[in-house]
């Protein structure tokens, strides 16, 4: 185990794309160095590249030689290893064990990445969920969904961000929805050789965001109420919504997460739980052993008592100041209003230019508290069919939701400005 009197404290982050690139800082607030662990030979070609300058270095896993990789991450003697995105969970899984670290047995990982198997553990264990099969086969799914009940889900099956998600409302619908997904690759570019159909669930979605640290503590870090648009046989995100800690179902969503964890074998480190509350209760939509890809620190820390990197850097770096901080199960504390909007388009074409005065009218508003647009000039805007083509997305925190509403009002008719397109 690291020795903080002789050199401070180091962290391995495994693929830290995306939501990833906030742990660096994290850490290094606590005075605590980063190596980076990148699980494949080349950089995945299908999201942004990491930025390697906060890391003391960068280790290329070698998944044929584990033993190597472990040695090589021994070297700086790390406190934990985690993953910064959802390809990050299996190798953090195998290289904590190998090297006694805080951790998630690896013998259990692939319930926390492969949906079906996530889905089935539930049902070995008695817990709510939705019924489901893995078919390479569009007939066979087809039969299933006949059998089972319109609408049905067919997406991936270890894909995120809504990549490839479908709702199916006929036979015709499941077998487009199987052949595009199996004739594709996820956002993470593997390609996907079956799909996975589920009941569909009915209810109100939501999000619990959680840290387990060091004892087995829970932290809920927050509960988001998600409104989403029916865009053809896409669900889309539209409007995430923070929730009161005491407000209802909030209670019952986490006592839900609670049993699931287990289930999973998550016993430490950050989640990310999506969670339908039906008319019968909570059932897990999916779960995520990793941090919120849509968190901001920030936004999360001008919302609530803090943001989830911060708390897993934390636990990882002053397990003790986490331990007493957050004994036993405890709950977020909320300190303002808060929504995110994921704004939708319909426009297509290249992106010449971002209009920063539009992005100024929109970031002027009172209650915005962040504008990230996610496409630069020389992409390619498509008309939004899921998270990941949405052109913007807007933060928002305040003192009343009617303020928020009023302001998310105002967004909507100024969000077209900010992209000037060419042609398709």
């Amino acid at each position: 185990m690291h020795d903080s009197g002789h050199r401070p404290p180091v962290g391995v982050i495994v693929d830290g794309y995306s939501v990833g690139k906030y742990l660096p800082a994290a850490f290094r607030r606590l005075g605590a160095d980063v190596v980076h662990l990148q699980s494949t030979p080349r950089f995945l070609a299908s999201v942004p590249p990491p930025d390697l300058s906060p890391y003391l270095a960068n280790v290329v896993h070698r998944a044929d030689d584990q033993e190597h990789t472990a040695e090589e991450l021994a070297a700086y003697d790390p406190c934990c290893v985690l993953p910064g995105q959802e390809t990050g969970v299996p190798p953090a899984d195998r290289m904590a064990e190998r090297l006694g670290l805080p951790g998630n047995h690896w013998a259990t990982s692939a319930l926390r990445r492969d949906k079906y198997r996530m889905i089935e553990a539930l049902r070995a264990a008695g817990i709510r969920c939705a019924d489901q099969l893995k078919s390479a086969d569009a007939e066979e799914t087809v039969a299933w969904a006949d059998a089972t009940g319109y609408p049905v889900v067919v997406k991936p099956l270890s894909s995120a961000s809504t990549d490839g998600v479908f709702i199916c409302r006929g036979p015709t619908e499941v077998r487009t929805a199987v052949t595009a997904i199996l004739g594709s690759h996820d956002i993470f570019g593997q390609h996907n050789t079956e799909v996975l159909a589920q009941s569909h669930l009915d209810g109100t979605e939501y999000v619990v965001d959680v840290i387990r640290g060091p004892g087995g503590g829970r932290h809920v870090c927050g509960v988001w109420r998600y409104a989403k648009t029916d865009i053809g046989p896409r669900r889309v995100y539209d409007t995430d919504v923070l929730l009161d800690p005491d407000s209802a179902p909030v209670a019952e969503l986490v006592a839900y997460l609670d049993t699931v964890l287990d289930a999973l074998g998550i016993r430490f480190g950050a989640v990310h739980a999506e969670i339908m509350m039906t008319p019968g209760g909570p059932a897990l939509v999916e779960v995520g052993a990793r941090l919120n890809g849509l968190m901001d620190p920030g936004f999360h820390d001008t919302c609530l008592d803090g943001n989830q990197a911060d708390l897993l850097a934390l636990a990882c770096v002053r397990p003790d100041e986490y331990a007493r901080r957050f004994h036993g199960k405890t709950m977020y504390r909320k300190h303002r209003e808060g929504m995110v909007i994921h704004v939708q388009t319909t426009r297509g074409g290249v992106v010449e230019e971002i209009d920063q005065e539009a992005l100024a009218r929109i970031s002027a508003l009172a209650t915005v508290h962040l504008v990230a647009p996610r496409l630069a000039p020389g992409d390619r805007m498509r008309p939004t069919t899921d998270l990941l083509s949405s052109p913007l997305r807007v933060f928002m925190s305040g003192d009343t939701q009617e303020d928020l509403l009023a302001d998310r009002a105002r967004v909507l008719t100024l969000a077209d400005d900010v992209f000037r397109l060419g042609p398709r």
